[in-house]
C-alpha cells in the first residue's frame, strides 16, 4: 500500500517550487523562452521549403525571424531595468505618437500605398509602415501604448471611477478613436487592443454598468467594421455561418486549416513532414502557424503550447495579485490578458470556433513587430515579478554583484507585505485597484448590479 507522504510528495515537490519567492519570475522566463524557440522551429518548419525555392536558401525567413527575437530579448533587457515611474510616463508619450501614425496609416491606405513621407511608406492594406528596407507593424506598437496610458488613466482616477463623466475625459475618446483608426483597416488587431482595453477597465474597478454599456458600443463597432464598406469581412463571417459554403473562395484557408489539422491525428505526421504548408495553407507561418503545428506534430504538441501558454498566464496573474503597487497590479494583469487573450483569438480561428480574423500567435508566428513587441512586454512582467515583496526581500537578502545588475537587471525596491498580500492580496477588492467611490460621496459596495 502506498504511504500517503509518497502519494502525495509530487503536489508538496510542486507547492514548495510555487512558494520560492523568484517563482513568478522563472515560470515567466521558461515558458515564454520555450514558446520563442517553439517558433522559431516551426516558422522554419513552414517556410524552408519555399524560402529555398525562392532565394536558394532555406534558412533565409528563420534568420530574420532569429534577428527579429534577438531585438526582442534586447527591448526583454531593457523593459525589464526601467522603474514603474518610467512605464507611467511613457505611456502619454506613446500615445501622442501612436494615434498621428494611425491616422497616417489609414490615410496611406486609402490612397492605395502612394502616400510617401521622407522615405516612410504605407502599403496598400495600411497594416505596414514601410521604412526604408524595413517594414514595422505600427498596431502592435499601438497595443502598447494604450496598456500603459490606460493603466496610467485608471490608477490616477481610481477614487472616481464611479462616475461616468471621469471615464469620459480622457479615457473613452481617445481610446475609442485609436480602435476606430486600427479597426478600419485591421479588424483582428482591433479585437486583441479591445481584449486589452476591456481588462483594464475590469482589473481597474470599473462598474459592471459601465463595462456593460461598453459592451454593447464595442459588439456594435466592429458589426460596423464586418458589414459597412468591407465586403472582404462579410463574406468570412459568412462562410463561417455556413460552412456549406466553405468550398468557395471565402472559406478555403479554414478549410484547408482543417485538413492540416485532421492530418496530424494524435503525435503528427513529424516535424517538417507536413503537407498543407506547400501552398495549400495560406499565412502558413503567420496567422495558421498551429495548423502547422497540429499536423506535424499532432494533439501532442498542440497540448504542449497550450500548457506553455496556460503558465504564462498562471506567472502573469500571480504577479498582478502579489504586487502591492496599483499600476503594476493593473499592467501586469492587463498585459497578460492582452497575450493569452490573443492566443486563444488565434487558436480559435485556426480550430474554427472564430471566424478568421486576421491575428498572429504570440511568441510562435512569424513576424518581427509582434514578436519584438511581446517579448518586451513580459520584460515589462519581469521587472513586476521582482518587485514582488518576497521576491525583492529575498534579492536584496542575496544581492547580485555590481556586473550582474549592470548586465542583468538593478535590485527592485524593498516594498512591505503584510499577510494578506503574501496570501494574493486577499484583503483587497478582486480587480487589484482601489474600488471607485461616487462624487456624492456615497460609498460604493462591490460592483453595481
Amino acid at each position: 500500500m502506498t504511504s500517503p507522504r509518497l502519494s502525495t510528495s509530487p503536489l508538496a515537490a510542486l507547492r514548495g517550487l510555487l512558494s520560492r519567492p523568484l517563482a513568478s519570475y522563472y515560470l515567466l522566463l521558461a515558458s515564454v523562452g520555450l514558446l520563442v524557440a517553439i517558433g522559431l522551429v516551426m516558422v522554419f518548419s513552414a517556410t524552408g521549403v519555399d524560402s529555398f525555392k525562392d532565394t536558394g536558401n532555406s534558412f533565409a525567413v528563420v534568420a530574420k525571424q532569429g534577428m527579429w527575437a534577438m531585438l526582442g530579448l534586447v527591448g526583454f533587457w531593457l523593459f525589464q531595468r526601467l522603474p514603474v515611474n518610467t512605464y507611467r510616463s511613457v505611456g502619454t508619450v506613446l500615445m501622442a505618437v501612436a494615434i498621428p501614425v494611425q491616422l497616417f496609416m489609414l490615410i496611406g491606405g486609402e490612397m492605395g500605398g502612394k502616400l510617401a513621407f521622407a522615405g516612410i511608406s504605407v502599403d496598400e492594406k495600411a497594416n505596414w509602415l514601410h521604412v526604408g528596407a524595413f517594414q514595422v507593424q505600427p498596431a502592435e506598437f499601438a497595443k502598447l501604448a494604450l496598456l500603459l496610458w490606460g493603466a496610467e488613466i485608471l490608477v490616477r482616477k481610481r477614487e472616481l471611477l464611479g462616475d461616468l463623466k471621469e471615464l469620459v475625459v480622457p479615457l473613452f475618446p481617445v481610446a475609442g478613436l485609436l480602435l476606430a483608426l486600427v479597426g478600419y483597416h485591421d479588424l483582428g488587431t482591433m479585437l486583441s487592443m479591445l481584449t486589452i482595453f476591456g481588462a483594464l477597465l475590469f482589473i481597474g474597478g470599473v462598474r459592471t454598468r459601465i463595462l456593460g454599456l461598453l459592451l454593447g458600443i464595442a459588439v456594435a463597432g466592429v458589426l460596423v467594421l464586418i458589414f459597412v464598406g468591407n465586403e472582404y469581412r462579410s463574406a468570412r463571417l459568412a462562410s463561417f455561418l455556413h460552412p456549406e459554403r466553405m468550398k468557395d473562395g471565402d472559406g478555403f484557408q479554414a478549410m484547408q486549416s482543417y485538413f492540416a489539422i485532421s492530418n496530424g491525428g494524435w503525435f503528427g505526421v513529424g516535424l517538417g513532414a507536413g503537407s498543407q504548408k506547400w501552398g495549400y495553407l495560406p499565412e502558413s507561418a503567420n496567422d495558421f502557424i498551429y495548423a502547422v503545428i497540429a499536423e506535424e506534430l499532432g494533439v501532442v504538441g498542440c497540448m504542449v503550447v497550450l500548457a506553455l501558454f496556460a503558465v504564462l498566464t498562471y506567472a502573469g496573474l500571480r504577479i498582478a495579485r502579489r504586487v502591492t503597487d496599483p499600476f503594476r497590479r493593473l499592467a501586469a494583469g492587463a498585459a497578460t490578458i492582452w497575450l493569452s487573450g490573443q492566443a486563444i483569438l488565434n487558436i480559435g480561428v485556426v480550430i474554427g470556433l472564430i471566424p478568421i480574423t486576421g491575428i498572429t500567435l504570440p511568441f510562435i508566428s512569424a513576424g518581427g513587430s509582434s514578436l519584438v513587441v511581446s517579448v518586451a512586454v513580459v520584460g515589462m512582467l519581469a521587472s513586476f515579478a521582482r518587485a514582488e515583496p518576497e521576491a525583492a526581500a529575498a534579492l536584496h537578502a542575496r544581492p547580485p554583484g555590481k556586473w550582474g545588475r549592470i548586465l542583468w537587471a538593478p535590485l527592485p525596491p524593498l516594498t512591505s507585505a503584510g499577510p494578506s498580500e503574501r496570501r494574493g492580496d486577499a484583503g483587497r477588492p478582486a480587480g487589484g485597484v482601489t474600488r471607485p467611490r461616487q462624487r456624492s460621496g456615497s460609498t460604493t459596495q462591490g460592483r453595481s448590479k
